[in-house]
């Protein structure tokens, strides 16, 4: 059995093993990372070897640790959990990007609120293997602000403003912060993934590995991008977006990441409270920088940012073309009525 995680900002790790009366024979690590001395190589391999083939990532890591944590070992772009996370990918109990085929979504145009419903539809068709890993890109004709599952709607929006400006709330499923979403303003989309695809990772470390993608894509239109946790992407300029996510029962993940292109940072302080809150000892000037980098860094139109994006996907990625299908849309439709537009789960944080 072959395995191979490559560590978030260190190597690849490489793990050869048989399974023999369900224990670890045969183990076998490798890859380009570093060790010193070089006997501590030995030595992973005989911890690891006689474990039980059900061990968890938690179990393997311990595993691990008990050596790379030595005083005399010296590990670099090598972690305990990544050869645990190795290991239960030579066993076939953790995926990998390249054991997926991503199905790339781009459209179509609907109000927002049909795309926070289609972020509850989709995960379920996952789950049920109607369909392959997502990744969508959402398109909407109508301005809305959809606030985290467990934010207050009092403390997060400013009601009057948001009637003033012809504006309404929803909430998602997700947590996380409030998004102020006006057509064009910003690039969203939404990845949804086996949960063993981040088997092993921390939270913190789930939302690294799942925007890595992005930031790559990101540096390649010349924004220098990186990841800050707990889910935050900024680059030089300032704060470009944010990601949340939503794990499911059922073993699938979404992750959703909105970065803001080209927004009204006047209206935005208007609508959302916690906008004032963060940018008042800024002023606008700086608030208007920090809502529009992905205009202001790259100088490209939206549309050539997402198509970028998409190129970029296509490259790194197996992918396949795909669209969101009628049943689809038909179950996001009655969700947007029974739940995302009844203020029993809109007010359900008042």
């Amino acid at each position: 059995m072959h395995g191979e995680y490559k560590v978030p900002g260190g190597k690849l790790v490489v793990v050869d093993l048989e399974v023999s009366d369900d224990r670890l024979t045969e183990v076998r690590l490798a890859g380009d990372f570093f060790l010193e001395p070089d006997e501590a190589l030995a030595d992973l391999d005989a911890v690891l070897t006689g474990l039980p083939a059900s061990s968890s990532v938690a179990d393997l890591t311990d595993a691990a640790a008990a050596v790379l944590d030595r005083p005399d070992v010296h590990p670099f772009g090598l972690t305990p959990e990544g050869v645990g996370i190795a290991v239960r990918r030579a066993l076939g109990e953790a995926v990998s990007w390249d054991d997926l085929t991503l199905e790339l979504v781009h459209g179509p145009t609907l109000h927002p609120a049909m795309h926070v419903a289609l972020d509850q539809v989709i995960p379920g068709e996952v789950a049920a293997g109607r369909r392959g890993p997502v990744l969508r890109f959402w398109e909407w004709d109508a301005p809305l602000v959809v606030i985290g599952s467990f934010q207050s709607v009092r403390n997060e929006v400013d009601s009057e403003a948001l009637e003033r400006h012809g504006m309404s709330v929803v909430r998602r499923i997700s947590g996380g912060g409030a998004m102020f979403m006006e057509a064009g303003n910003c690039i969203t989309y939404s990845l949804v993934v086996p949960t063993s695809l981040v088997e092993g990772l921390s939270f913190e470390q789930s939302y690294a590995f799942l925007d890595t993608w992005v930031i790559d894509a990101l540096k390649e239109i010349g924004v220098e991008a990186r990841y800050v946790p707990l889910n935050d992407i900024t680059s030089t300029a300032g704060k470009i977006g944010g990601a949340a996510q939503k794990r499911f029962a059922s073993g699938v993940l979404l992750h959703h990441v909105t970065m803001s292109y080209d927004i009204d940072a006047q209206k935005m302080l208007d609508v959302l409270r916690i906008g004032r809150e963060k940018l008042s000892d800024k002023g606008v000037r700086s608030a208007a920088k920090r809502v529009d980098p992905m205009r202001s860094q790259t100088g490209m139109t939206r549309e050539a940012i997402i198509d970028s994006f998409l190129d970029h996907l296509r490259r790194r990625q197996s992918t396949v073309a795909s669209d969101i299908r009628p049943e689809e849309l038909e179950a996001a439709r009655e969700l947007v009525e029974t739940k995302f537009t009844d203020d029993r789960w809109t007010y359900r944080v008042p």
